[in-house]
């Protein structure tokens, strides 16, 4: 008898909410306070728009405070999701396999990229992976720069042999001269001024795929479980 399968039933925006909180407090234990500080400025900036109104009655007060409240909950939801994109990037630094997972959730629809390393030693974990967009063609060294030099220089002479006249940036993921910290990497690739139309991307992507190799067998980097650690955020 076969199996009906039913589809995998997605958690509600409140149990999204929890998961949310949770995961941020675990970075920073005051998060409850903070909130709950929100909630009372905005209800009390309500209110006290509600007093100084022209003729202000107790229905008028309790109108403007539960307003007020509301733009509180709406900045302690702000608040609480930028925080947990700090904690996300705190907790991921230094995790092999970190910049993949940056790579293919953080640069939106302009960028073409993946969590799965264009190039890896095996042995130490030194990763390489590639990103593609209207700034060019980004390569990403993740790991100790040293013994990343022949894994960078071999993906940039592929892309360079496919992808003439197309630039290539070569970006170190750390925190030493010259490198980008992880919090930052997404920002630096999207911050690259813009030197490729659509049509030329599409055609460069095109080209780079179809002269890569399958990275299939290749052992990837197993820091980071992106469904683990990525910040949950309510939809």
């Amino acid at each position: 008898m076969a199996r009906s399968s039913a589809p995998e039933k997605r958690p509600g925006f409140f149990s999204q909410i929890k998961t949310l909180f949770r995961f941020t407090r675990e970075a920073y234990p005051w998060l409850p306070w903070l909130l709950a500080g929100i909630l009372v400025v905005g209800i009390g900036l309500g209110v006290l728009v509600g007093f100084l109104l022209p003729g202000a009655a107790v229905w008028t007060i309790v109108l403007w405070g539960v307003t007020g409240l509301l733009f509180g909950a709406l900045g302690a939801m702000v608040t609480m999701t930028r925080l947990s994109t700090t904690a996300m990037y705190k907790k991921i630094d230094g995790m092999p396999g970190a910049a993949g997972h940056v790579l293919s959730t953080s640069l939106g629809r302009s960028w073409q990229a993946s969590e799965m390393p264009v190039g890896v030693n095996p042995r130490t974990q030194e990763a390489v992976y590639r990103a593609i967009g209207r700034g060019g063609v980004v390569v990403v060294g993740e790991g100790a720069r040293g013994r990343l030099t022949r894994l960078v220089a071999d993906e940039r002479a592929k892309v360079q042999r496919v992808a003439s006249g197309v630039p290539v940036t070569v970006i170190y993921v750390g925190h030493g001269e010259d490198e980008v910290p992880i919090a930052q990497l997404a920002k630096a690739i999207k911050g690259l001024p813009k030197k490729v139309d659509r049509t030329t991307m599409a055609a460069v992507v095109k080209r780079i795929d179809s002269v890569s190799q399958s990275l299939s067998s290749l052992p990837i980097p197993k820091g980071v479980d992106p469904t683990k650690v990525r910040a949950p955020r309510p939809r």
